[in-house]
């Protein structure tokens, strides 16, 4: 994004504003170079020694601090969601919802709110890939008149367990061999899918996370499940069930799995690339926030429990209502500053939002917090300016690392009368928060809150029964890829009578494919699907899908210039890949750039190639490259456009159909038609 339109961002949103007074230059025109306490440093490029040839002396304090404060400038990384990318946006409410909560930020059309959004992956560390098959994390902060808010949301409506008690337990599971410290940013391994096997609560989000959304072609399509159920409360204290849900303008879309594991080899950081550049080309991802509801008279109308996250509330039997957008539009300044010291926590409301008995949100609530007092070394987690809310903040928390405000106050207790018995405490008309007074009584107990709890495969069935045959023929590859790296042919055999409660025709290809017998096990009664649970309904766009162009010299100037042109007007991004940096030139002198060669991106980095063809010194490696180009882009469904200089790379057989395949020789209509196939993606029906 240029200089100018950032600016413009900055000024109208009141978050940017705020962190405007902590943002600096140290470098450009006169700018002296400083140590930490503002003396101006001679040199600092040599050591303070005794002689020419002699030790370093302990007086040279600037060199102790250099070095001391790099020894100190990593904090530990989060246990879970450590590989993640923070993005700044605005949202803006579309319908009020008033009649349901008193948050203010839901109150009146039109309204924007400041966010801050850190995507992320579960397993990883730091320093994994992208496009692991993983849980990603999508977190929105809210920056809100009333304090901050925030929404955790995964990619999946449903969670790996039903009591934050396993918590440790699955990602102790997950994690890397702690002899080895092996298998990085993978459940391919057997201590997960024994893990699995033993807790059969897990089998709904394994479906899902195996499939097609496991694996998202970009964090810009890719909806957002807070998985946790929350009331809304009224002014009338009126409480209402509700889960949220993100849903991207751009639809839902994946990678294949062969995609996902080659790119995370030759682009480990392909999702934040992705995401960079559509927001410095200015277009920037959006999504609407829906919201289901249940009247609190309904709790128990449902065959699911309400409290239970490894349920989700079917669209036909809760519709999600569409309350407001949000668009991601400023990336960070400083990665450290702003995406590594952020800090969310499920239990960061605001009134007019509460908590409901949910086990896992019961535990969320203490285990996010509690996490980043560690990780942040503070208790003054919201001091640090990323999260900083933007309204006034009147407390009596004092001391501890990092505390910024110099408060003068001679009271710093309450209740006192030396103050006025300030800061004052506010009513629920005054906009204090209020929990909602929950009628609880009972034993104290252990057991699970319902039988919902203990049906473990009725929903995973739901969720199988509503794919479509593409999205199970791949969910089928995805298991037995991550069976196969199980040693243990015990742990393989029980996952095959395992999943056969959810499909024993799906179990029954595990078994053929993992050296094990056929399961006896027989699936679960379950007939209900659902059409929005698969992908393959989601809106298929062309905007910011990318086009690899293969060009060499002496191409058609107006034919390629023509389909470029068309490129921009449909924000269809593109690079101009050939043998060698520089640039290529056509017949008529027409000059490209070429932004990328053959050496430096692979096949899989593109939902489109567009084959020009051309002429280069070693015509032959050329050639090749074209060849094996069209092939790979070919194997994987992706749409081809074929330029009237490129027709040599590609032929129709008795095998093939060439479906997606576009021909610009004789086709007047090649770039309308182009276009078109670049928005639908994939052409499943490919021979």
């Amino acid at each position: 994004m240029d200089k100018e339109k950032e600016e413009r961002v900055n000024k109208q949103n009141k978050k940017q504003e705020q962190l405007d007074q902590y943002r600096r230059r140290n470098t450009g025109p006169g700018k002296k170079m400083t140590g930490d306490t503002g003396f101006k440093i001679s040199n600092d490029r040599r050591s303070l020694r005794a002689g020419r040839r002699g030790p370093t002396l302990l007086q040279d304090f600037h060199f102790y601090r250099k070095q001391s404060h790099f020894n100190r400038e990593r904090i530990p990384e989060k246990v879970v969601h450590a590989r993640g990318f923070g993005v700044f946006g605005e949202f803006e409410t579309y319908r009020s919802m008033k009649d349901y909560t008193v948050a203010k930020f839901l109150q009146t059309p039109g309204k924007k709110t400041p966010v801050f959004v850190r995507f992320s992956n579960f397993v990883g560390s730091k320093g994994s890939k992208d496009t692991a098959v993983d849980i990603r994390g999508f977190a929105t902060k809210f920056y809100t008149e009333e304090g901050n808010y925030d929404m955790l949301a995964l990619q999946f409506p449903v969670f790996i367990l039903d009591d934050a008690m396993k918590f440790a337990d699955v990602v102790h599971a997950a994690k890397p061999n702690p002899n080895t410290d092996i298998p990085q940013a993978t459940v391919a391994h057997d201590r997960f899918w024994d893990y699995v096997i033993s807790n059969p609560e897990s089998a709904h989000m394994v479906m899902w996370l195996m499939s097609m959304r496991g694996r998202p072609r970009s964090w810009r399509m890719m909806d957002g499940w807070p998985i946790n159920t929350f009331i809304f409360i009224n002014k009338d204290m009126k409480k209402t069930f509700v889960r949220f849900k993100w849903i991207p303008k751009l639809g839902v879309h994946s990678l294949l799995l062969d995609e996902a594991n080659i790119i995370g080899g030759v682009d480990p950081d392909f999702h934040r690339r992705d995401m960079i550049e559509a927001v410095n080309k200015g277009v920037f991802p959006e999504y609407e926030l829906g919201v289901q509801l249940i009247d609190a008279k309904d709790e128990h109308k449902y065959s699911f429990d309400v409290l239970d996250d490894t349920k989700f509330w079917p669209e036909e039997e809760v519709p999600v209502e569409i309350i407001g957008k949000m668009t991601l539009n400023k990336l960070t300044d400083n990665f450290f500053a702003e995406e590594e010291q952020s800090s969310f926590d499920p239990a960061t409301l605001v009134p007019g939002i509460d908590f409901t008995n949910d086990p896992v949100l019961q535990g969320r609530s203490f285990a996010y917090r509690d996490t980043d007092y560690h990780r942040l070394n503070t208790g003054n987690v919201n001091e640090i300016p990323i999260n900083r809310p933007i309204s006034e903040v009147n407390t009596n928390f004092r001391k501890s690392y990092y505390r910024y405000p110099i408060d003068v106050d001679y009271v710093t207790y309450h209740s006192n009368t030396l103050a006025g018995d300030t800061p004052a405490e506010s009513t629920f008309e005054e906009g204090g928060f209020v929990n909602y007074p929950e009628k609880v009584e009972g034993r104290i107990t252990r057991e699970a809150p319902s039988k919902s709890f203990t049906d473990t495969f009725s929903q995973a069935r739901f969720f199988f029964n509503s794919l479509s045959d593409v999205e199970k023929e791949d969910l089928i590859y995805t298991f037995i890829y991550h069976l196969q790296y199980v040693r243990s042919k015990d742990i393989r055999q029980k996952n095959v009578e395992f999943w056969a409660n959810v499909d024993a025709g799906m179990a029954t290809i595990f078994a053929e494919n993992l050296g094990v017998n056929k399961p006896k096990t027989k699936n679960v009664k379950m007939s209900g699907r659902s059409p929005y649970v698969s992908v393959m309904i989601t809106p298929s766009l062309a905007e910011t899908q990318k086009v690899a162009v293969l060009i060499g010299n002496r191409f058609n100037d107006e034919e390629v210039e023509r389909t470029l042109r068309a490129f921009d007007r449909s924000k269809v991004f593109y690079d101009i890949i050939s043998d060698r940096l520089g640039s290529v030139t056509g017949r008529m002198g027409t000059k490209l750039k070429v932004t990328d060669t053959f050496t430096t991106k692979y096949p899989v980095l593109y939902d489109t190639i567009y084959v020009v063809g051309g002429e280069v010194k070693n015509q032959a490696a050329f050639n090749q490259h074209i060849v094996n180009w069209v092939q790979k882009a070919y194997k994987y469904y992706k749409p081809i456009g074929i330029a009237s200089t490129g027709e040599k790379y590609i032929h129709a057989t008795k095998n093939n159909n060439l479906a997606g395949v576009v021909f610009a020789k004789d086709n007047q209509h090649f770039t309308r038609d182009f276009i078109q196939a670049i928005a639908k993606q994939r052409f499943w029906n490919r021979t």
